[in-house]
Order: structure tokens, then sequence, then C-alpha cells
């Protein structure tokens, strides 16, 4: 949603994605159709142990959020961390069975870093206020706008239950593509939504599609 610089894109680096054993979104019957409904898995018991990808605090908390705003399905969610920087892989795809993680880079909304940082510095539920909102989501419907095929997100508490009506998304952008990181030592940054490359951007939406839950936040 916002630009970072006037330098564009050039170059690519390796993906950050943790495993290639995501679903590719390729269409026909070998390959997964974005459009398609997603299928909720039954129950399953969350992970006895923390991830190590991800801060214990944080994981706890998305745990308990799982659990108070009762969302289902359960079988996979997002944690995403921003108390590291967009150059790190920080939006965290938890299988809650084994424990597995893939991590993905995110941007964050220019409005929470107006000093260009990289770094997360306030969060904001405002409209016009184009910054992150922490808190907890869960994925709506697939649609397609600026920027291709994108997902919908509806916040689940009083810190971020306006990102419905601000259009905060998963999209792809060219800010947000790895190659920006080299360039710039960070990613651009978004109006609020959490913009991906457009490689990571399709296997996040393939994980999460289906009412499942992110949780986006700092440790305390």
């Amino acid at each position: 949603m916002l630009r970072l610089g006037g330098i564009a894109a050039a170059g690519a680096i390796l993906s950050t994605s943790a495993s290639s054993q995501v679903l590719q979104l390729v269409p026909g019957p070998q390959g997964l159709d974005p459009l398609a409904p997603q299928p909720q898995q039954p129950f399953a018991p969350v992970a006895p142990r923390v991830p190590a990808d991800i801060d214990p605090q944080l994981f706890a908390r998305a745990k308990a959020a799982l659990d108070s705003h009762r969302v289902w399905p359960r079988d996979t969610i997002g944690v995403v961390d921003f108390s590291k920087p967009s150059s790190e892989p920080r939006f965290h795809v938890v299988d809650m069975a084994s424990g597995y993680v893939d991590s993905y880079r995110v941007a964050h909304g220019r409005g929470s870093d107006p000093g260009q940082t990289g770094y997360v510095e306030r969060f904001s539920n405002d409209f016009g206020s184009y910054a992150t909102s922490n808190g907890a989501y869960v994925t709506g419907d697939y649609y397609d706008g600026k920027y291709g095929l994108s997902l919908r997100v509806r916040g689940l508490d009083w810190s971020n239950d306006n990102a419905e009506a601000r259009a905060i998304v998963i999209h792809n952008a060219w800010y947000a593509e790895d190659d920006m990181v080299p360039l710039h030592g960070k990613l651009g940054r978004s109006e609020g939504c959490f913009a991906m490359s457009r490689d990571h951007q399709y296997k996040v939406m393939s994980r999460l599609a289906g009412g499942r839950m992110i949780y986006a936040d700092k440790p305390a």
C-alpha cells in the first residue's frame, strides 16, 4: 500500500521460507485453487513445545487468543512478531499439531514507523493512521484488488477491530519483495496491511485462508 523510496527493485535473493513443503497455488488437480474454500481440518491439539522460531511469551498469548476467541479451525495459525525488523522473517505460520514453522518477511504500516527505521514503533487502530494494529485476526474472503489476489482479515480485539473497515488485508507488493533488503536493509512500508512478496503471500494464504487465526504483536 505505500512505497519505499524511488529505487526500482533489482536482483533477487533466495526465499526465506523455512520449508518447500507448502502447497503451490497452481491451477489444476495437482495444485491448489486459491479461490476455492479452504477445508476446515479437525481439531488439532496445541503442540506441547514452543516452536523454536517464536518468542515463547508471544506464542503463549497467541494460544490464549485462539481459545478466548474460540477460533475454528485450529490446525494452523499465524504468529507475527513485530519486535523484529522488517528485514527478518517475522510472519510465522505454525502447524499446531507438530510445532513446525515456516517464516516469511512482512511489511508494517508507515504510521507505525514514521522514521522508516524498519521497526514497528507504535500500533494504532485509528482510521487514517496508516499504522499496523496488534491483536488477533481471522482470515476472510479472497478478492482481486490493487495488488491482485488478496485476502481480507477481521480484527477480534479492541486494538484491531477497525481492521476490516480500514481495508487491512494480506497482499503482495513490490516494496515487500526480498530484494528490498540487500538494496535498503529493510522492506518498504504499507498503510497497515500485511504486505509480502508475491511468492510468500500465496504460501501464507494457502495455509491460513478459511477463518484461521493470525496473532500480531510484540512480546511485552
